[in-house]
C-alpha cells in the first residue's frame, strides 16, 4: 500500500469516525431532553399553560408546522450541502492526483535533462582530453 491510499484510509477513517462521535453525542442530547422533559412534566405544564391562557392555543398549529416546515427544510438544506461537499472533495481529489501526475512527469523530465546534460559534459570532457593529447602529440611530447 503506497502512502497516497494509507493517507486516503486514514482519512476515510477519521471522517467515519467523527460521525460516528457526531452521532453518538446526538443520541446522548436526544435521550438527555426526554430524560429532563419526564422530570419536569414540560408537556404537562404546556398544557396546563394553554388551559388558563385558551387562546395562545389557536396559534399552537402554526408554530408547530412552522417548526416542522423548518426542520425539513434544515434538512433538505444539510443534504444538498452534503452533495455539494462530496462533489468538491471528489473534484479536489481529482486535482490532487493531477498535481501529483505533473509533478511526477516533472521529476522525469529534470531526470532525463540531466541525464542528458551529465552526458553532454562527459562528451565535452572527452573531446577536450583527445584535443590536449592532440596538442601534445603535435607539439612532439608524446612518440
Amino acid at each position: 500500500m503506497s502512502g497516497e491510499d494509507a493517507a486516503q484510509v486514514n482519512n476515510q477513517k477519521s471522517r467515519s469516525s467523527s460521525a460516528f462521535k457526531d452521532l453518538v453525542i446526538l443520541v446522548f442530547i436526544v435521550i438527555g431532553v426526554l430524560v429532563i422533559s419526564y422530570f419536569f412534566n414540560v408537556f404537562v405544564f404546556l398544557a396546563e399553560l394553554f388551559q388558563k391562557h385558551p387562546k395562545a392555543l389557536t396559534w399552537i398549529d402554526e408554530i408547530i408546522t412552522g417548526f416542522l416546515v423548518t426542520s425539513l427544510g434544515l434538512a433538505v438544506f444539510s443534504w444538498r450541502r452534503l452533495r455539494e461537499l462530496k462533489k468538491e472533495a471528489t473534484e479536489r481529489l481529482r486535482l490532487q492526483e493531477e498535481l501529483i501526475e505533473i509533478a511526477q512527469t516533472k521529476a522525469e523530465v529534470e531526470r532525463i535533462v540531466c541525464k542528458q546534460l551529465h552526458c553532454e559534459i562527459e562528451e565535452y570532457k572527452r573531446i577536450e582530453k583527445d584535443a590536449l593529447f592532440n596538442r601534445a602529440k603535435a607539439k612532439g611530447q608524446f612518440k
